[in-house]
């Protein structure tokens, strides 16, 4: 099965247990892997049938600014399900970053896997 990658993307939110960090906003580092068949897409040159980046970026950033939440683990959860409900993505591996939170680390953070990975299929030859 083939995966679409995004890498580094940084958002903005609202995120954090204490009172200081629910007053500013904090960025926030994530990696994604989604599975799907790219060879529809690859044959046709068509971007309707694979899966829209820039569009699940955006859905990222417009889900950042929406909510509101105290643990990384939280944000995670519902972006997953948000995001496997409005695209079709029956897999995904998502990794989330919050930079500076530990002072004696680049960033801390989780990485989160929810869905079943499509097995991959085999081609009948010509």
């Amino acid at each position: 099965m083939d995966r679409i990658l995004i890498e580094a993307l940084t958002v903005d939110t609202v995120i954090g247990v204490y009172d200081w960090e629910r007053t500013i906003t904090q960025s926030l580092s994530l990696d994604l892997s989604l599975a799907t068949d790219i060879r529809p897409a690859a044959a046709t040159d068509e971007l309707r049938l694979t899966l829209d980046y820039a569009a699940i970026c955006q859905r990222i950033q417009q889900f950042a600014d929406e909510h509101q939440f105290a643990l990384v683990e939280t944000f995670a959860e519902r972006l997953a399900a948000c995001l496997q409900h409005e695209f079709p993505i029956s897999w995904l591996r998502m990794t989330v970053r919050k930079p500076g939170a530990v002072p004696q680390a680049a960033s801390v953070g989780l990485e989160i896997t929810r869905g079943t990975l499509p097995e991959a299929t085999q081609d009948t030859p010509l």
